[in-house]
């Protein structure tokens, strides 16, 4: 007899998407197996059970998955589709012949690295909060801050009820209308930059992700992507948390 597995984490094996976005997708009835819909808890026995979604059928990948790191510009979401017809990533990558989803966000008024694979395991683990890869931000704001102003942002803040981790702040450059700050974070929290900064009534201009961990957005241009190296897909399957 064939082992069975979660639905979600099947899902996840085939590469449609993270394992905790198809919990949310399960939950919300969008996946059929065997003709009936699905719900959280269900499990199949891959090959023999049939899975579908949006009218096509889920399958297991017989090549080899895709990882590639995009430079994402302003004006667009960090989705694949958008209900109210804004530009999404996707529509940068449709030249790649392949789907691949974003790991982790970037919200709408922010640019610079975004990771996207078919991985979906890979995806799952990044995203986990367990997993506290480094991420870091160049910030311009739109006055001067002080040196106080930086040390109080190197501090435990609350943000939406949540305390959140210390993070790195150092100034790059700055002059009588802004500051160039360098904001290394350690959890994923929704727009947290913008909170933190917002709490201090401190505005931002602009706000790039400049590199995850070791991977670097380097000098790929805006809206371009590119496959990341083996190297690179390798810390990302092995990292561990410092």
């Amino acid at each position: 007899m064939k082992e069975q597995q979660r639905l979600q984490k099947y899902i996840s094996d085939c590469g449609l998407m993270s394992r905790r976005r198809a919990e949310a997708e399960i939950a919300n009835g969008a996946f059929k197996v065997n003709g009936e819909v699905a719900e959280l808890g269900t499990k199949i026995v891959p090959g023999e059970d049939q899975v579908i979604y949006h009218d096509k059928e889920v399958k297991l990948r017989t090549d080899r998955y895709t990882y590639i790191m995009l430079n994402k510009p302003v004006g667009y979401v960090t989705t694949m589709r958008d209900e109210q017809g804004r530009k999404c990533v996707f529509d940068l990558v449709s030249d790649l012949g392949k789907r691949v989803y974003p790991i982790g966000r970037l919200d709408i008024m922010s640019e610079g690295l975004l990771l996207m694979t078919d991985d979906g395991e890979l995806a799952n683990k990044l995203t986990h909060p367990k997993y506290h890869i480094p991420k870091i931000y160049r910030v311009t704001t739109d006055r001067a801050v002080s040196t106080e102003e930086i040390n109080a942002l190197k501090e435990p803040m609350e943000i939406d009820g949540y305390k959140i981790k210390p993070c790195k702040c150092t100034l790059i450059t700055q002059n009588r209308y802004s500051s160039v700050l360098q904001m290394t974070l350690y959890e994923g929290r929704n727009r947290q930059i913008r909170k933190m900064l917002e709490s201090m009534d401190i505005g931002i201009r602009s706000l790039r992700r400049i590199s995850i961990g070791d991977i670097k957005l380097g000098n790929l241009p805006r809206g371009k992507w590119r496959r990341l190296t083996k190297s690179q897909t390798d810390y990302l399957k092995t990292y561990k948390n410092k």
